[in-house]
C-alpha cells in the first residue's frame, strides 16, 4: 500500500503495510523520518524514532501478520499507529529493573502525549500522539476501546468457538515466574535463530518468528487470564504470605479460541529447543529449574488433552522432576564440610554441593544421602512454591529480598518433622557466570 498524499505541498500522512520481518523496523523509521523531515524538530523525529521501532518489533514478535504502519502530521504533533493482526491488547509489565525484557511499554509512555489501543475484529491498533513538549508531563495512561483493558478473544463463560480448560490448583507464584522466564528465553531463541540463517529477508525468518508469535498468544492467554498472587515482597511480611494454600488457585477457567489450542504445542516444543540452545551455550539465560519446565509442560498438556476432551488434572510438585540442566559448578567445597556450624552450599540450579556435619546432623542424613539432592527436598511443601519462584527470578533478574539477612524458617528433617531454624543465605559468583548459595543455619530452641 503506498503513501497517501494529503497536501498539495507536502505529504502529511502515510499508510504503508509491512511484512513480518526485522528490516520491518528500520522500514517504518525510515518512513516516519521521510514524512517528517523539514516539518518537526529534530527532538521529535528521534522520539517518534524510538516509538515507531518499539511498536513495531512489538508487533513482528507477538503477532507474526502483516503490519499496517500509519503516520500522520496533526498540527505541532505526530500520530503514529501501527496495526496488526493479534487480539492481545499490550499491557505495561512492572518487571524489575535488570528484566531482559518488559520495558517497552513503559519508554513509550515517557516519551508520547498519549496513547491507546483500538481492539477490532481483525487484530488491534495501538496509536500515539507526540509533541515537542512530550515526555515532561505526568505519566501517559492509554486509553481503550473496550471497557476492560484486559479483553481478549473469548469473553469468559459465553459460547465460544474454543474451549474452556480447567487448570486445577494453580500454582500462581510458579506461574508468574515461569511466565516472565519463558518471555525472556523466547526472544533469546528468536535472536539466536535469526542470527543463525544467513538471508535475514527469507522464509527462515518468517518461519522463526511465526513460531514466536504463536507460543507468545499462549504465554498472553495465561497472562490475561490467570490471577496475580497477592504476595507482600516486604521482608519482614514475606514469609507469612508466601506460603500454601495462599499461592495457589483452587480453579482457573482458561478461555483458549480454537485457533490457539495448537499455539501451546508450539509453545512447549519452541521451550523445549530454547533450553537445548542453552545446554549448548547460544542462550544467554539462567538455569531453569526442573519444576518450572514440569509446570510448563502441565500447562500445555492440560491444554491439548481437555481440548481432546480429557478429564483435568490437578497440578502437584513431582517427588523426581528430573535432572538438574547443567553439570556442577566447578567450586571448592572444603570450607563448608569444614565448618563448624550447620553450614549447606547449593548451585544455581538448586542442586547441594556440600553439607557441614553440624547441618547434617541437624537435618538427620548422611553426607552422601543429602549432598547430590535438590535443596526442595530439605524445604517444607507449603513453602516449595515460593522456594522455586523466588529462586527462578533471583537467577533471572537478580530479585533477593531474603539474602544476606536473617530469617526464620522451618526446615524439613529427614524423618518428616520440622526444625525452626534462623537462616542467612549468601551468594558466591563462580566462573562460567554460575552462582553457589550458602546457607548458615543456627536451630531455634523452643
Amino acid at each position: 500500500m503506498g503513501a497517501t498524499t494529503c497536501s498539495s505541498a507536502r505529504a502529511e500522512s502515510f499508510e504503508r503495510t509491512l511484512p513480518p520481518l526485522p528490516s520491518s523496523v528500520s522500514e517504518a523509521r525510515r518512513l516516519f523520518r521521510d514524512l517528517l523531515r523539514g516539518a518537526v524538530v529534530e527532538e521529535l523525529v528521534d522520539n517518534v524514532a524510538v516509538v515507531v521501532s518499539e511498536l513495531v518489533t512489538n508487533a513482528m514478535l507477538h503477532a507474526g501478520t502483516p503490519i499496517v504502519v500509519v503516520g500522520r502530521i496533526v498540527g505541532d504533533r505526530v500520530r503514529v499507529e501501527i496495526a496488526d493482526g493479534s487480539q492481545h491488547l499490550p499491557m505495561p509489565r512492572r518487571y524489575a529493573p535488570t528484566a531482559g525484557t518488559g520495558r517497552g511499554l513503559m519508554l513509550i509512555e515517557q516519551l508520547v502525549d498519549s496513547w491507546g489501543v483500538e481492539h477490532h475484529a481483525t487484530g488491534k491498533t495501538v496509536w500515539c500522539l507526540l509533541s515537542a513538549d512530550g515526555g515532561t508531563a505526568a505519566r501517559a495512561e492509554p486509553s481503550w476501546t473496550s471497557s476492560d483493558p484486559l479483553a481478549v478473544r473469548v469473553a469468559p463463560g459465553s459460547e465460544h468457538d474454543g474451549v474452556t480448560v480447567r487448570l486445577l490448583r494453580m500454582p500462581l507464584l510458579l506461574h508468574e515466574a515461569w511466565r516472565e522466564h519463558a518471555e525472556a528465553l523466547l526472544r533469546e531463541c528468536l535472536l539466536a535463530s535469526l542470527d543463525s540463517l544467513d538471508d535475514l529477508a527469507g522464509t527462515g525468518d518468517l518461519d522463526a518468528i511465526q513460531v514466536h508469535a504463536d507460543a507468545t498468544d499462549a504465554v498472553a492467554l495465561l497472562e490475561e487470564q490467570v490471577p496475580a498472587a497477592d504476595v507482600d515482597m516486604d521482608p519482614a511480611r514475606l514469609m507469612a504470605g508466601a506460603t500454601e494454600p495462599l499461592v495457589s488457585a483452587d480453579e482457573v477457567r482458561l478461555e483458549v479460541p480454537t485457533d490457539s489450542v495448537a499455539h501451546f504445542l508450539v509453545l512447549d516444543e519452541a521451550m523445549d529447543r530454547a533450553l537445548a540452545l542453552h545446554r549448548d551455550g547460544r542462550v544467554l539465560a539462567p538455569p531453569t529449574q526442573p519444576e518450572v519446565q514440569q509446570f510448563r509442560r502441565w500447562v500445555c498438556r492440560q491444554v491439548r488433552d481437555q481440548a481432546d476432551g480429557l478429564p483435568p488434572q490437578a497440578w502437584s510438585f513431582a517427588v523426581d522432576p528430573g535432572p538438574a540442566s547443567l553439570p556442577a559448578p566447578p567450586w571448592d567445597t572444603t570450607e563448608v564440610e569444614a565448618a563448624g556450624a550447620a553450614m549447606i552450599a547449593a548451585d544455581d540450579t538448586n542442586r547441594i554441593l556440600a553439607a557441614s556435619p553440624a547441618a547434617l546432623e541437624l537435618l538427620g542424613y548422611d553426607y552422601g544421602e543429602l549432598v547430590g539432592r535438590r535443596l526442595v527436598s530439605i524445604i517444607p511443601g507449603r513453602f516449595r512454591q515460593a522456594h522455586v519462584a523466588g529462586f527462578t527470578l533471583h537467577l533471572l533478574v537478580g530479585r533477593a529480598p531474603l539474602l544476606d539477612r536473617s530469617v526464620a524458617v522451618p526446615a524439613l528433617h529427614r524423618d518428616g518433622r520440622e526444625v525452626d531454624v534462623e537462616l542467612t543465605v549468601s551468594v558466591q559468583q563462580t566462573g562460567a557466570n554460575r552462582r553457589v548459595f550458602v546457607a548458615l543455619m543456627s536451630p531455634i530452641r523452643s
